[in-house]
């Protein structure tokens, strides 16, 4: 019996000894929480110490510490307590940078790195971008000769950075206030966040959270407000793509787009999964499906998307910026229910969006971005923009299902504004260069979807709505070919033609719920 209670007892001190050795207090290894010290060397010295015993938990107890760049290794958990903040320099100098990036955390060519915790990470965004325009303008930072007029690219500095790393997990932690990307996952190949809150209106071009060209990523029950993009699927080199992501039950907020697959698509996107998200006031689309650099986008499939306060539903575009038309088809989008509002979505925000473009003759915009609150005030130039699928001529979009979706309008389309013609369809630019965004059209002919350059979309059971009166069609296809309506709902008293055809072939348009015959709601044309 004493030899069996001695061999437990060295058990229990084995386990209990390699736990212990395993958790690191950043304060018992020199780091100060006094938010003015630059704890990078403690905290970076005692990472590497860490790492070369294996790795291992480092702790940040409560207490607001200052850094500059920290290193994550294979095999180390960066834990933020409750009460505790990792602040970030609002020194520019303190930062490192890997292929021109600069964050506070990276890791680079690593595999199993954390971070977590309920503490908070905060960019001080405001703080570092007065000391990279002061350097800026005593010359000790050099940016090209336009940054004056736009945002400047040096100095700005991204949260989180995973680089060519594989089982990344980043969990429950807050994030805050950055200058630039929020985090981005470049390369990896498994990650998982869960349970993040992003809460990002310190600056502009401040997405969310990215994934660039990796595999195997799980999102899930996060929380994103951000000025630019919230979620955010890149793939900006050829060979490589986004793979097998899936993202479930978040909510986001944005002054650009809700969840958003491109613009940087030379690689593609495939195999991509949205399940249960919530979009809410959010100045561009809900959802953003972007292909204009070469890449492929196939097997999409996004359900369960409600989305209030929003400036535009939902917009697929196939374009080619210089690198290549690319291929998309495979999409599946269903059970969304949206609503577009008159007021500007994300009036009151920080950092709000602009107004895409403006009212013809009108070459100066007003001093306050307060002023665009209301489509349909002299200064605004567009009535509100339908839901769109569009490609280019000669490469279309193909095989997308829209089904099971509501999107309610607010209407008060005004032909002063913008008007287009029904016999004037194809004087649409095509802009087959340009960015995209749902308004990169200018006025559009219809008020809830408009289709052009696609082969092989299928609408079911649709019902689109309008909260005051609209003078345009709800439905415009040109250049559409193998489509199908069915069951779809529109208001008793939209304009009459309800769906207009322009250059199709092999259209099928059935059940349209609007009390009148079928001749009557559709117009055929063959404006070219």
């Amino acid at each position: 019996m004493k030899n069996i209670a001695c061999v437990i007892f060295l058990m229990w001190l084995s386990v209990t000894s390699f736990g212990q050795s395993k958790s690191y207090i950043i304060t018992q290894y020199g780091a100060k929480p006094d938010a003015i010290t630059n704890n990078a060397k403690a905290i970076q010295r005692l990472i590497d110490q860490v790492a070369a015993k294996g790795g291992g938990k480092i702790i940040v107890p409560p207490g607001n510490f200052m850094t500059g760049t920290i290193n994550l290794k294979s095999g180390i958990t960066l834990h933020v307590q409750q009460g505790a903040a990792l602040l970030g320099s609002t020194n520019t100098d303190d930062y490192e940078g890997v292929f021109h990036r600069r964050s506070i955390i990276k890791a680079v060519n690593q595999h199993d790195v954390a971070v977590t915790g309920t503490g908070v990470i905060d960019g001080q965004g405001q703080e570092l971008m007065l000391d990279i325009f002061q350097k800026l303008r005593s010359g000790q930072l050099t940016q090209d000769s336009m940054w004056l007029y736009k945002r400047p690219e040096v100095g700005r500095t991204n949260l989180l950075l995973f680089m060519n790393c594989t089982n990344v997990s980043v969990s429950g932690i807050t994030l805050k206030n950055c200058t630039n990307w929020v985090q981005d996952y470049v390369d990896c190949d498994g990650v998982k966040i869960d349970h993040i809150t992003v809460q990002s209106t310190a600056y502009w071009n401040n997405d969310g959270l990215d994934v660039s060209n990796s595999k195997h990523v799980r999102i899930t029950n996060c929380f994103i407000n951000a000025s630019d993009d919230a979620i955010c699927l890149k793939s900006p080199t050829k060979n490589s793509l986004c793979d097998d992501i899936y993202i479930d039950s978040c909510v986001l907020r944005s002054s650009a787009n809700g969840f958003k697959m491109g613009t940087a698509s030379a690689g593609g996107f495939r195999n991509i999964k949205v399940r249960n998200v919530t979009v809410f006031d959010t100045y561009r689309s809900a959802i953003a499906l972007e292909l204009v650099d070469g890449g492929i986008m196939e097997n999409i499939d996004i359900r369960n998307i409600q989305a209030k306060h929003t400036g535009n539903a939902i917009f697929i575009r196939r374009g080619n910026r210089g690198g290549g038309t690319g291929s998309m088809k495979n999409i599946y989008i269903s059970d969304v229910v949206a609503e577009i509002p008159l007021l500007k979505p994300d009036q009151g925000y920080p950092l709000e969006g602009p107004p895409d473009h403006l009212k013809p003759g009108v070459d100066k915009m007003p001093k306050r971005l307060s002023q665009f609150h209301i489509y349909g005030h002299p200064y605004l130039p567009y009535n509100l923009v339908p839901s769109s699928i569009v490609g280019i001529p000669g490469f279309p979009v193909e095989g997308v299902t829209i089904e099971n979706v509501r999107i309610q309008y607010g209407g008060r389309a005004d032909k002063n504004i913008a008007y287009i013609p029904l016999d004037k369809i194809t004087t649409v630019p095509e802009n087959i260069t340009n960015y995209p965004e749902f308004s990169m059209f200018g006025e559009l002919p219809s008020w809830g979807f408009y289709v052009r350059h696609a082969n092989g979309v299928q609408f079911k059971n649709i019902q689109l709505s309008l909260v005051e009166d609209d003078f345009r069609p709800a439905m415009v296809m040109d250049d559409v070919q193998n489509c199908s309506i069915s069951s779809l709902t529109i208001p008793t008293n939209s304009t009459l033609p309800a769906i207009q055809l322009n250059n199709t072939k092999a259209i099928s348009v059935k059940d349209i719920k609007l009390n009148i015959p079928l001749e009557k709601a559709i117009l055929t044309t063959n404006y070219q």
